[in-house]
């Protein structure tokens, strides 16, 4: 699916999604991702929803996000407090919903100019 926001270059803004892969400022990139307003894009080293430990949570909290927002893929998934519980001591809020859903919040929240993470598993 195409977005077409308002776009500011020098912010990261989804302009793009489909099947494996997500388009940042109209660059495509294949897989996992991690995407923040500012700096560089990042491949997400994640396998799979199926396969995400408490490490991948806990490795995302030095990137300075108020709130991080989970795809989950085709399909809206809750990862259990477990893995999360990291985020939860140190204040971070994580929502989580199906990519499509995280693309379109990222960009609100990117827009309105929060410190928004994006951590998204392809469909």
């Amino acid at each position: 699916m195409k977005l077409h926001p308002d776009q500011n270059n020098a912010l990261n803004t989804v302009t793009a999604y489909g099947s494996g892969y997500f388009e940042i400022n109209r660059v495509r990139h294949e897989g996992p991702l991690l995407l923040m307003p500012e700096g560089e894009v990042r491949r997400w080293e994640v396998q799979s929803y199926e396969s995400l430990t408490a490490v991948d949570f806990e490795a995302l909290l030095g990137r300075g996000a108020e709130v991080i927002l989970l795809g989950t893929g085709t399909r809206h998934r809750i990862p259990p407090p477990r893995l999360t519980a990291a985020l939860a001591r140190a204040g971070v809020g994580i929502e989580a919903m199906d990519s499509s859903a995280a693309c379109r919040t990222y960009n609100i929240l990117m827009g309105e100019g929060r410190r928004v993470l994006a951590a998204l598993l392809p469909y």
